[in-house]
């Protein structure tokens, strides 16, 4: 099974396949998913000195974490959702601890690539846009608080007089760029990390599709051809896994996302970007896009709220990408691909635990580089004893729909049109 036609896929620079699960094998902690959530979770265990096993249905990154648009950012789709639902357990303390969360997968993400010397065109600098008045308004609010918070020095708010130093586009009124965010060649990212955690003794197997879990007092995750035995389970496959849906099911719903990746530019890329920096706008289903180390644009939007995958991207993003930039009107596209991410209906991303010793973690709502940092670190904490921080995403009480994910999928989307047409009154 191999990675996807993508861009990200195209310029990997680790090749290495792992085995499939087969025979007996026993560790402290096994987890169930190889995208960032598992694997970033893997790294913080085994730094706590675990045992750990990772078992993958297809190849490392091979979801949502090696298919995304790559950028790292503060951002969270459900920060008002989980401001007051966290506000029950931690009380006034709920705004601090969002906050806190938006940023603390920055601090780890940039720490791990120094510590393990993972190569994955790592840089900084990503540009929030606003395509109307109210949008301006709304970004305004955004800088006084990292302002109040101390962030001044890494938050500049752009007028409009000013977006040509940045992008060479007239569909914005401003911006407000952040230079503490990030953007990456995410797959890189991913298999880096995961390199960095069978150097360090984990045990990783791909293609072996997990077809059960035996509950007890040391859990077992079996496949076709082997089993692990562990202390504890995390089950991190996102929205490609279908596991213990008696439990999980109903709460999470797949989203298609789409990107493509044009020719590289060279020196046009330059003048449509040039500070190198990485951009989404303020839109409920928004634009996003970046450079890659190639000079390309790598460009996706209009995600697909439906569950089922766009049939012609291309056709679908250029009208998009050409409005914002006229100079690429028929620019040549290289790479087009989709991927499926797990949306949550509250968007604050749904921790717990099946029983004593099988945690999940799911739910990044298209906010997941960052996010799943942050949350392997809590899961990390959950499975070795801490619970504080597990408990206050634990505690929420997420809506089940009694519908299959299909279903599903079309209710969020229906809902998405909703605020699409609130869209035009901001």
């Amino acid at each position: 099974m191999l990675h996807t036609n993508s861009y990200y896929a195209a310029t990997r620079n680790d090749a290495t396949v792992y085995p499939t699960l087969s025979g007996d094998h026993r560790v402290d902690v096994v987890i169930i998913g190889g995208g960032f959530s598992g694997i970033s979770a893997a790294v913080e265990l085994i730094e706590r000195g675990m045992k750990v096993a990772i078992v993958e249905a297809k190849r490392i990154g091979w979801g949502a974490s090696g298919r995304n648009g790559g950028q790292i950012t503060g951002s969270l789709s459900g920060d008002k959702a989980m401001a007051r639902e966290f506000s029950k357990t931690l009380g006034e303390e709920a705004d601090n601890f969002v906050w806190n969360l938006r940023w603390r997968g920055h601090d780890i993400i940039r720490k791990r690539v120094d510590k393990y010397a993972i190569d994955c065109d790592l840089k900084s600098g990503q540009m929030q846009t606003a395509m109307t008045l109210g949008h301006m308004k709304e970004l305004r609010q955004i800088h006084r608080e990292g302002e109040k918070r101390g962030m001044g020095d890494v938050l500049s708010f752009v007028e409009k007089h000013s977006m040509h130093e940045y992008l060479d586009t007239d569909i914005y009124c401003g911006g407000l760029l952040n230079t503490k965010n990030m953007h990456v060649h995410s797959l890189n990212l991913c298999l880096g990390e995961a390199r960095a955690a069978t150097q360090a003794g984990a045990l990783i197997f791909e293609q072996s599709e997990v077809t059960r879990i035996e509950h007890g007092e040391t859990p077992k995750v079996i496949s076709n051809q082997g089993v692990v035995t562990a202390n504890a389970v995390l089950i991190a496959g996102n929205a490609y896994h279908i596991l213990d849906q008696k439990n999980l099911g109903g709460a999470l719903f797949p989203a298609s996302l789409s990107i493509m990746a044009t020719e590289p530019l060279g020196c046009t890329a330059d003048k449509i970007n040039p500070k190198d920096i990485a951009v989404y706008d303020s839109r409920f289903v928004l634009d996003y896009y970046r450079l890659t180390a190639e000079k390309r644009l790598l460009f996706g939007g209009g995600t697909n709220y439906s569950g089922k995958p766009s049939k012609n991207i291309e056709a679908e993003l250029r009208p998009a990408l050409e409005k914002t930039f006229p100079d690429l009107c028929g620019v040549n596209i290289d790479f087009a691909w989709s991927g499926m991410d797990g949306i949550i209906v509250n968007r604050i991303p749904e921790v717990g635990k099946i029983s004593d010793n099988v945690f999940y973690v799911q739910g990044f709502s298209g906010h997941g580089i960052a996010l799943t940092h942050s949350l392997g670190e809590i899961m990390a904490e959950a499975i070795t004893g801490q619970l504080e921080r597990f408990d206050v995403f634990a505690d929420v009480k997420h809506l089940r729909l009694p519908f299959g994910r299909q279903m599903g999928s079309q209710l969020v989307a229906l809902g998405m049109i909703y605020y699409s047409l609130l869209e035009k009154m901001r």
